[in-house]
């Protein structure tokens, strides 16, 4: 990422996201933290895995549970796993984590990709400013009416438990993840060269707000969480027990 994507998240600014690598192709599935039922969006509490190989939706019934089944897609992943589990154990390798601000028009396709300050695509507009907000709650306005850009954080990694059965991928557009990516980038970074040993979570946040329209509700949703815990060659099967 650009050094000015800095000014984004108000921390250290070493903690901010620097560039990251292409992603390899070899993806064997997708994590997933929702679904369409009849057409509306559904959060879900377990993570939801996509894939199009039989052994790999085998090999996530085994170590997480869930049903393997088939789902309507026009994309290769046509079985889905709806797991029993809201935390997994992952390995996740150097420079693939990347996060980016993306805006996507119906029958158009991408019309908007940055690093928060410079266009990161087309190849002709790559560098230039791209005039987003610099606070994150402008951009969240912003993003809501249609008019500005939505984050689109991506993350390929390994299963601690399964590390054999292939990489898998998540993408997610939680702006409560874009507030800790500086940090969490900045943990990472200690790290160098060295795969390192995280959990990814569904977390569920529940709270009653004091003021707003929504002042006195009970107020629900989840959002995911990646924990980065310690290099992967250096853990061994106790520790890993300690920390599911």
């Amino acid at each position: 990422m650009a050094n000015n994507l800095r000014s984004i998240w108000d921390a250290d600014p070493d903690a901010a996201p620097k560039e990251r690598s292409s992603f390899s192709d070899d993806i064997v599935g997708r994590f997933r933290s929702g679904r369409q039922v009849n057409g509306i969006p559904e959060a879900l509490s377990n993570w939801r895995v996509t894939t199009g190989d039989p052994e790999v939706a085998a090999g996530i019934v085994e170590l997480l549970g869930g049903v393997s089944e088939e789902w309507e897609t026009d994309k290769e992943d046509n079985l889905q796993v709806l797991t029993d589990a809201p935390t997994v154990r992952i390995v996740i390798e150097p420079d693939t984590l990347d996060a980016s601000f993306k805006q996507f028009v119906p029958g158009v396709g991408m019309t908007h990709h940055c690093d928060g300050f410079a266009f990161l695509s087309p190849e002709e507009d790559k560098g230039k400013a791209c005039k987003c907000p610099t606070l994150i709650a402008e951009r969240k306005n912003e993003a809501s009416k249609g008019r500005g850009p939505k984050p689109s954080v991506d993350v390929t990694f390994r299963l601690t438990d399964a590390y054999d059965l292939g990489k898998f991928r998540f993408n997610s557009g939680s702006w409560k993840l874009v507030e800790v990516l500086g940090p969490l980038f900045a943990e990472l970074d200690k790290y160098g060269d060295q795969q390192v040993e995280a959990t990814l979570t569904i977390e569920n946040v529940t709270y009653t707000p004091q003021k707003g329209p929504r002042a006195g509700q009970e107020v629900s949703y989840n959002k995911p969480v990646i924990k980065i815990l310690r290099a992967y060659e250096a853990a061994g099967t106790a520790d890993l027990a300690k920390a599911a």
